[in-house]
């Protein structure tokens, strides 16, 4: 799947970074949902999966896009 084929809920260039490159949340045409943020390694997950940390004001600003 391309970035191109993501909706973005947020990182629309108001907070300290606007280059996609920062934590940020987008919906998939499906309606699911892809996270991207900082690699954290607090645990080992299953082979597949992958864990990212994203702060708290990134999923409000993705709350808020979708309406919820």
């Amino acid at each position: 799947m391309a970035r191109e084929e993501l909706t973005p809920l947020t990182g629309n260039g108001n907070g300290a970074c606007s280059q996609n490159d920062c934590p940020n949340v987008y919906r998939t045409a499906s309606g699911s949902f892809v996270v991207q943020g900082y690699v954290a390694n607090v645990f080992q997950q299953p082979q597949g999966e992958g864990l990212v940390e994203i702060p708290e004001s990134v999923l409000r600003e993705a709350v808020r896009a979708l309406g919820w």
